[in-house]
Parts: C-alpha cells; structure tokens; sequence
C-alpha cells in the first residue's frame, strides 16, 4: 500500500527512525483539509515506546480538528537538525515520515498522562508542568496517531 522509497540507498532504520522520533522536539503533522487542500502545521509530539503510537496536545476546536473529523488519515514529517563536515556547507539530514490514523481521545486520565510525558521533552520542570496541565487539561484534546507506515531516510543537501 505504501510506496517503497526510490533511493534505498538513502533509506535508515525502523531504529534510527523511532530515535529521531523520540529526540527530536516537532514535526509537521498533515491533515487534508478544507476544499481537499493539504493543512500541515508544526506539532510537538510524544512518541511512546509502549504501544508505537505518537500524540499531539491541541485545543478541541479548529481546522485541524475539524478536517480530522472528517478524514482520520495524517501524515507526520520529522527531521533532525543535521551536521555539517568540517569545511563544508553541505547539511546532512535525517527525515522520518510517519503515514496512518488519528485518534481523537479526550480521556482527562489519558490528557494528563501523555501531557506529562510529552511537556518532559522541554523541561524538567515539575512545578510548571503541573500548574500548566491543571490550568489547561480540562482543555486539551490528544491526538493519537496510529502508525501504518514509517520511513526514513538520510539525505545530503547539494
């Protein structure tokens, strides 16, 4: 169902996807949106080693909710900052896309737990993180994507 990619060469491991994954702070989560337009928008995430799933906190209106309501399958772009070689201009990157499902799950159990896990990403503030999950979790809606797909692959900007 899922295109294999053109350049194996370039392909990385289901491994080192699921590090960026874990690592790397935001994506860009695609939706398809009003009039059948693509509707992509940077999203932090938490991907969880339990169940493979990756989750988004959002608010419980919107575009993006709106459009998935009516089409749960997404596509999830993630890519790591890059190193250069010495005396070289050349950014080497490393890219993951994630193609499946969301979920919408508005559980206050579940907000809390994810919205835990997903703020310790940026700090390990606990005071904060408890003062911003009381303040906002009767509000916020997680988003669960169910991976069908993941892929990644190594390029060399030239």
């Amino acid at each position: 169902m899922f295109r294999e990619l053109a350049r194996k060469n370039k392909e990385i491991s289901f491994d080192e996807c699921v590090e960026i994954l874990k690592s790397e702070k935001r994506g860009v989560l695609s939706v398809s949106g009003d009039n059948d337009y693509p509707y992509g928008m940077p999203m932090n995430h938490f991907y969880c080693e339990d169940d493979g799933c990756i989750y988004f906190h959002c608010g419980k209106t919107g575009h993006r909710n709106d459009a998935l309501k009516k089409h749960d399958k997404v596509s999830f772009c993630v890519y790591d900052e890059g190193y250069r070689n010495e005396n070289d201009w050349v950014l080497n990157i490393r890219s993951v896309i994630v193609f499946g499902k969301i979920e919408l799950i508005d559980n206050i159990d579940a907000v809390i737990e994810i919205s835990e896990k997903l703020s310790r990403k940026f700090t390990d503030d606990e005071a904060y993180i408890q003062k911003e999950i009381a303040a906002f979790a009767s509000k916020t809606l997680l988003l669960k994507l169910v991976p069908e797909n993941i892929c990644g692959k190594r390029v060399k900007e030239s």
